[in-house]
């Protein structure tokens, strides 16, 4: 059976090119953004983008319209948050920090919470299928008895149980969101953004914590890209802008390995260990750092 993942922020830019590359991969995807033209377009292009719903991850419905996207998908193995703005803001626009915390903050709260509880919920019935499944096995057994023959039924049951378990642990659920190397420290060009972004690293790492807290079979993945070529920087001169489509493939192959943090490229995994560092007195003063 083929797994199925849900992009949301799949309208352009890493979200647009990780849809792309799971589709390519064999997965069967379902797209969520605000530009609902653009969903129509993907879904009608990319093979394997079998379903698409509008969604606005700052909107209370936003849990509800995921839902109804599951349920089209039918299922879900990945959920993938790619949603997000930010801008520099020297000038402290309150307006365009508002805004920065309502879809980084309380939108990627709204939606991830969805998707893990969704999965919880998933886990737990499954859960309750193989209690009843072997509480009817042990009675089973108590009518058969020790026959040969319905021995070799059993061991043969046994078998395809063990195929049922080894399958359900590779399609472990896994929730991966895009977060940002500007979590590492607080950007003073970009207060809000460098904030949320924060924020998002560390309820990740509340909700991979209370994932084995509660014996839950998802994973965690927490990626963190640098400058990227997309819409979110278009017209600026940010150094070591990396490509939108080798982001992606980065963002893929850490999943499917089960990553737990990925700081996407070399150079950005040398920059974020030279920031972590600096003294706080030193940071403060450093006036270059955008």
């Amino acid at each position: 059976m083929k797994k199925r993942a849900i992009v949301m922020g799949a309208t352009s830019g890493i979200g647009q090119e990780v849809a792309r590359l799971l589709a390519a991969n064999g997965y069967e995807v379902g797209i969520a953004g605000r530009r609902e033209e653009r969903l129509v377009q993907m879904a009608q292009a990319t093979p394997g983008i079998v379903a698409h719903r509008q969604i606005d991850v700052t909107k209370e419905d936003a849990p509800t319209e995921l839902h109804k996207l599951i349920e089209e998908l039918g299922g879900m193995d990945l959920y993938f948050h790619s949603s997000g703005i930010g801008w520099e803001n020297v000038a402290l626009d309150a307006d365009k920090e508002l805004k920065t915390v309502e879809t980084n903050g309380m939108g990627f709260v709204r939606m991830v919470s969805a998707a893990y509880n969704w999965f919880a919920e998933q886990r737990a019935d499954e859960a309750k299928l193989r209690a009843e499944e072997a509480e009817q096995r042990a009675e089973r057994d108590e009518q058969r008895g020790e026959e040969a023959e319905l021995r070799g039924e059993e061991d043969e049951q046994r078998g395809e149980e063990a195929e049922l378990r080894a399958s359900s642990k590779e399609r472990k659920a896994r929730i991966a969101c895009i977060t940002s190397i500007a979590r590492t420290r607080g950007l003073g060009a970009a207060p809000a953004y460098s904030a949320t972004k924060r924020m998002q690293a560390h309820y990740l790492e509340c909700l991979s914590q209370q994932a084995r807290m509660r014996h839950l079979n998802i994973g965690i993945t927490d990626i963190r890209p640098g400058f990227v070529a997309t819409d979110l920087i278009a017209g600026s001169h940010f150094p070591l802008q990396l490509k939108a489509e080798d982001v992606a493939r980065t963002i893929v192959r850490a999943i499917e390995r089960g990553s737990e943090v990925v700081t996407i490229d070399w150079r950005y995994r040398l920059l974020v260990a030279a920031w972590q560092l600096i003294p706080r007195w030193l940071w403060v003063r450093l006036t270059a750092i955008k």
